[in-house]
């Protein structure tokens, strides 16, 4: 019998062929249909049967995986061990994932109030990192056996494995975990956006981070001091302020719970005229307050909100300032890969560190789904550590 099986192996792995008579093996998988030709991987310690057809080259391979069947609240997270692993395509890379991290976007998605809502069942999730498993017969820039992080992805990050393309996957740097790559994605692109492509932040200038120990806030915070900007922040415990101070990160950090924070933000202020930038994470509770807090022509970026909000327009006209949101979905491809390769450039630098708060169990994904939302004092990243 001649053996067909072709795939890349990292530079410290092996792996091997095996044919066995199908009497020995077909108890051994779950799929039916039991093909004259099969190779078991032991990439990357993988000991699940991978089965290829001579014909169509089909695997047909399991996995564990979160599934959302129908909208709503967090028990409509399913952990599901038997789901079908995304077929491979030319133009895509299949990733065994060892992390996927947890957004609040996450949430909005699963409850069917957000305004992109995938087709269901699906599942959930966006960022992730882990290694190569295989490649597609376009892809150039990637090679099995690489340490990976991902963002955008066809096939969701709560799993053990998805698909994603070239555009939309990087090289994770060695002194990172899968933890802190799975924490880079969308926290660490939204604020970049929201800084420089939307409030076109400048060196020399002042921002001021609301929510500045969460994952999005942290990440701005490290981007803004690496442009030289000068950074407050706000926090609404004592370990999260605890958090901003000892990474560095803040110039001055505030409790956002204490009464009157916002004057001693503007006595804080150079001549006390206000900041330059308000990054607003919860634009329901705080962007009233957030106007009287620029400068002359400054800018609120409303990088989240959860409700409806009253605000005083004079606050706007007296300095002529303005207010704008960010959505990554609305990025350019321009924009994409200017956003990209700033935080690859950062990451590589060691401008960057991601920072990764609670670590869960990808079967609770649940209970990371109500503390990102309903748990006081966000303290970095969420992230499911996946086995």
């Amino acid at each position: 019998m001649q053996i067909l099986a072709k795939f890349g192996v990292h530079k410290w792995r092996r792996a091997f062929l095996v044919a066995l008579p199908k009497s020995n093996f077909a108890s051994t998988v779950k799929p039916t249909t039991i093909p004259d030709l099969f190779y078991y991987s032991t990439l990357q310690e993988d000991r699940n049967i991978i089965v290829r057809n001579r014909h169509s080259s089909s695997e047909i391979r399991r996995m564990q995986a979160i599934r959302v069947h129908e909208f709503g609240g967090e028990d409509k997270l399913r952990f599901e061990d038997d789901v079908i692993l995304p077929k491979l395509e030319d133009d895509k890379i299949l990733i065994r994932i060892h992390a996927a991290g947890v957004n609040p976007v996450d949430t909005y998605i699963r409850q069917g109030t957000y305004t992109r809502v995938p087709k269901l069942p699906y599942i959930p999730g966006s960022d992730g990192a882990g290694i190569v498993e295989q490649i597609g017969d376009n892809i150039k820039n990637f090679s099995v056996g690489d340490r990976v992080y991902f963002s955008r992805n066809a096939y969701g990050s709560y799993a053990q494995f998805t698909l994603t393309d070239e555009q939309s996957c990087w090289p994770l740097p060695e002194r990172l975990s899968f933890e802190q790559g799975a924490a880079i994605g969308v926290p660490y692109f939204t604020a970049f956006r929201a800084l420089f492509q939307k409030a076109q932040a400048k060196r020399g200038q002042s921002v001021l981070v609301h929510g500045a120990s969460g994952a999005v806030g942290l990440a701005a915070c490290q981007l803004a001091k690496s442009h030289g900007l000068t950074v407050f922040g706000t926090a609404g415990t004592e370990e999260g302020m605890n958090i901003v101070k000892s990474e560095g990160l803040a110039d001055k950090v505030f409790n956002h719970k204490e009464k009157n924070y916002h004057e001693k933000i503007i006595k804080q202020s150079v001549n006390e005229e206000g900041v330059d930038i308000i990054l607003e994470m919860l634009a329901n509770a705080n962007l009233g307050h957030d106007l009287p807090l620029l400068k002359s022509n400054g800018v609120v970026v409303v990088v989240g909100s959860r409700g409806h909000v009253q605000i005083n327009p004079r606050d706007l006209m007296t300095k002529e300032t303005r207010i704008v949101g960010t959505s990554l979905f609305k990025s350019t491809p321009e924009e994409w890969k200017e956003n990209t390769k700033a935080i690859l450039d950062g990451l590589n630098s060691k401008k960057l560190e991601p920072v990764v708060g609670q670590i869960y169990a990808l079967k609770d994904a649940a209970k990371a789904h109500h503390d990102i939302i309903h748990k006081p004092g966000a303290k970095g990243k969420l992230v499911l550590k996946i086995e």
